[in-house]
């Protein structure tokens, strides 16, 4: 009986349960219902409004579109359309659910006519001839996110300068329209990339002609580097132009999972690099090279020119150096020279070009290879490379007026050959040894004659003289002590028995 009424409470429940959900069922179709017919009526009554490829409930702003209840509506002209939905970071993709009521997810669906990309922030959809009436995206959809129509997205950047230097460091923004819009969601750095790449014109009165494409700026919306805000819209690119100087091509680049458009600008000249260094031995006295620094007057106005170095020194030393003073001569700078071998000189210029733009220069490295400091010259004991003694070309013992000749002029220029201080070192080092064995065979032999002496000093002591025995010890008559008192006592014992 008990089981029986289990049952009735189970199936009762279970009753109310897909009652409630068919109403909440039905409730949505009639929201929804009455929302499209509100949105045609709309339509209808105001046909003076631009309607845009993809639209909100209500609404015609391509660029942002709120979602409501995360429904949007595609118009029945449409022949291609491109979407990005933004979504928590690490959600599952989005799916989106047609007009009819049928589902695409994503590997799940039409190649030919859909393109689906998804990553951990975003999906970014492609659909073809897509069905018109109300779509509705489900998923974990940010709130504050919008549908974008992807339709035609530009790079709209800062112009270059007309005067460019190789190795110069340029800061340029940018910023996204879409569909001559300004894009200023900032999820959107996440889905596009920016780029900025040169091509060689292949101009032979060029020095890059036959050079490879060159990636010079990549731009960024994250804060960092040269990016003064992130996520602010603005994306910031920094030129790192260490490529070869001629005539270039830039060629403006925006990537998206989707596909890739490229714009290409106006030819543009890269100077050479206007700074030069050039290297003055012993340049500044005794002991000192002195480093120029000068420009290309024609291009740099050398008032403006700051100079921030280090110097390498052959031992690996470095050091580092600023010049700072201004005005219209050459920059210098003072290198102690005291070792021979390579010196490197790394410089990074800041000053203004003569139109008056400023810039930040990496000048190559620059290297000269030095002697040291000039040492004493000693003279060479040999004649033209021969020794006249030895090959017997000079006797070896000059007469005594040459030879006291000689010395003289020896002593007056004070000056002695290599030979002569060799031998006398050798002299003065036997010297000291001859000295110092003498000193050893001196000590050694007065040490054997004091142990000799001491030794029979010894033996004599050793030696006692023979006394004479009185009757008195014989008899012990004196008075004994200690052990002789006992012996004493002994032999009166004995004594007294043999009476």
């Amino acid at each position: 009986m008990r089981v029986w009424f289990y049952w009735v409470i189970i199936l009762a429940l279970l009753i109310h349960s897909i009652a409630a959900a068919q109403s909440q069922e039905d409730e949505r179709d009639a929201a929804r219902q009455l929302a499209d017919s509100a949105l045609q009526t709309t339509q209808e009554n105001n046909q003076s409004v631009d309607t845009s490829v993809l639209t909100e409930l209500g609404d015609d702003y391509t660029n942002s579109i709120k979602l409501l209840q995360n429904r949007f509506r595609v118009d029945y002209n449409v022949k291609e359309i491109t979407m990005v939905f933004f979504r928590e970071y690490g959600s599952a993709p989005v799916v989106l659910v047609r007009p009819d009521g049928s589902k695409l997810f994503q590997g799940r669906f039409d190649e030919e006519k859909v393109q689906w990309f998804d990553s951990d922030t975003f999906d970014m959809i492609t659909i073809k001839d897509p069905v018109p009436g109300p779509w509705q995206a489900v998923g974990q959809v940010l709130p504050e996110s919008r549908v974008m129509v992807l339709s035609n997205i530009e790079l709209h950047a800062d112009p270059l300068p007309e005067i460019l230097f190789a190795g110069e460091i340029l800061k340029s923004t940018a910023y996204l329209t879409n569909n001559g819009k300004k894009i200023e969601h900032k999820q959107f750095r996440d889905v596009v990339e920016l780029d900025i790449e040169f091509k060689s014109t292949n101009n032979p009165n060029f020095g890059n002609f036959g050079t490879e494409d060159q990636t010079i700026a990549t731009f960024r919306d994250d804060g960092r580097g040269m990016d003064e805000r992130p996520a602010d819209g603005i994306f910031t690119g920094q030129f790192n132009l260490k490529v070869a100087a001629g005539e270039w091509k830039p060629v403006f680049r925006v990537s998206t999972p989707m596909y890739t458009r490229e714009e290409e600008g106006a030819p543009i000249v890269l100077h050479n690099n206007p700074v030069s260094i050039n290297v003055e031995m012993n340049g500044g006295g005794d002991g000192y090279h002195k480093i120029i620094i000068d420009v290309n007057r024609e291009l740099v106005d050398i008032e403006s020119l700051l100079v921030d170095g280090k110097v390498k020194f052959p031992n690996a030393d470095m050091q580092n150096f600023s010049l700072t003073e201004g005005g219209s001569e050459p920059r210098e700078h003072l290198i102690v020279a005291y070792e021979k071998g390579i010196f490197r000189v790394k410089v990074t210029a800041y000053g203004a070009t003569v139109d008056g733009r400023d810039f930040i220069l990496d000048v190559p490295e620059f290297s000269f290879v030095a002697e040291g400091p000039v040492e004493p010259e000693v003279e060479d004991p040999l004649i033209n490379g021969q020794d006249p003694i030895v090959d017997g070309s000079a006797p070896i013992i000059a007469p005594i007026a040459d030879n006291t000749a000689i010395e003289d002029n020896a002593i007056d220029a004070d000056e002695m050959d290599e030979g002569t201080l060799t031998l006398l070192l050798v002299a003065v080092n036997g010297s000291i040894v001859l000295i110092g064995v003498i000193a050893a065979v001196v000590i050694i032999v007065v040490r054997k004659k004091r142990s000799t002496a001491k030794s029979s000093s010894t033996t004599k002591a050793a030696v006692k003289q023979p006394t004479q025995t009185t009757d008195a010890d014989i008899t012990m008559e004196a008075q004994p002590k200690g052990f002789k008192k006992i012996l004493g006592m002994f032999k009166k014992k004995k004594n007294s028995d043999g009476a």
